[in-house]
C-alpha cells in the first residue's frame, strides 16, 4: 500500500477464511490516522479539530502539522488508503485462486472482514467522502471502480452468459450490503460475518440462475 499501509493481508489457503490484522508496529503517522478515524466515525468530520485528534494521539494539535497538512489531507490520505488497500487485495486473491467460485468466495469473505474489522472506515468512507479534496474524491473513485470490476470479471468468468450490466449491479448490491455492517451491531462478529457471507454468496449465485 503506498499511502498508509496500515494492514496485513493474509490468507493461508485460498478456502480458508481470510484474516486482516493491523500490524504489530504502526508509525506515528499511521496512529495519527487510526486515531482520526475513530473520532471521525463518531463525530463526523466536520465535528472534529486536529486538536480533538491530537488529545487522543497524545499530540498536541499544532504537532500535528508536522505530518499532515490539516485535517482534510489526513482525511483524503485514509481514504485513498482503504480503496488501494481493497484493490491490491482483490488483485491478490484472484491471482491466489483456481477458480471463479473459489476466487468469489474468497473476495467476499476478505471484504466481509475488512467490514467486520473496520467499521469506523466504512462509516468514514460513506458519510465524509464529500469533504475530501477533489483530487482525492477522483482517485477514490477511480480505484472503487477497479476494484468493482475486478468482481465483475469474475462473476463474468464463472457465467459468461451473464450481462456485464447485471454482473455489476449483482456486485454492487452486495459490496452494499456488506458494507451495512456499522449498522449491524446485534450479533457477535463470527455471527455477523458468517451472515453476511451467506447473504452475499446467495445474492451472487442468484445473478447467474
Amino acid at each position: 500500500m503506498s499511502k498508509g499501509a496500515w494492514y496485513v493481508w493474509a490468507v493461508s489457503e485460498p478456502s480458508s477464511r481470510p484474516v486482516l490484522s493491523r500490524q504489530r508496529t504502526v508509525s506515528r503517522r499511521e496512529q495519527l490516522l487510526n486515531a482520526a478515524a475513530l473520532l471521525f466515525a463518531e463525530r463526523g468530520f466536520a465535528g472534529v479539530t486536529m486538536d480533538d485528534i491530537g488529545g487522543v494521539a497524545g499530540i498536541s494539535g499544532p504537532a500535528l502539522y508536522h505530518h499532515f497538512s490539516g485535517k482534510e489531507a489526513m482525511l483524503g490520505e485514509m481514504l485513498v488508503s482503504i480503496s488501494e488497500h481493497l484493490l491490491e487485495q482483490g488483485s491478490a486473491i484472484v491471482a491466489g485462486t483456481s477458480t471463479a467460485d473459489q476466487a468469489l468466495d474468497t473476495l467476499t469473505r476478505a471484504h466481509v472482514a475488512f467490514a467486520i474489522d473496520h467499521p469506523e472506515l466504512i462509516t468514514v468512507h460513506f458519510r465524509d467522502l464529500v469533504q475530501a479534496a477533489e483530487v482525492d474524491r477522483q482517485q477514490v473513485r477511480r480505484l472503487q471502480s477497479r476494484y468493482v470490476h475486478i468482481w465483475v470479471e469474475v462473476l463474468t468468468r464463472r457465467d459468461p452468459s451473464l450481462d456485464e450490466t447485471i454482473a455489476r449491479a449483482a456486485v454492487g448490491a452486495v459490496l452494499g450490503l456488506i458494507n451495512s455492517t456499522p449498522y449491524l451491531a446485534v450479533l457477535d462478529n463470527e455471527a455477523t460475518g458468517d451472515m453476511l457471507h451467506a447473504m452475499a454468496m446467495a445474492a451472487l449465485q442468484a445473478s447467474w440462475h
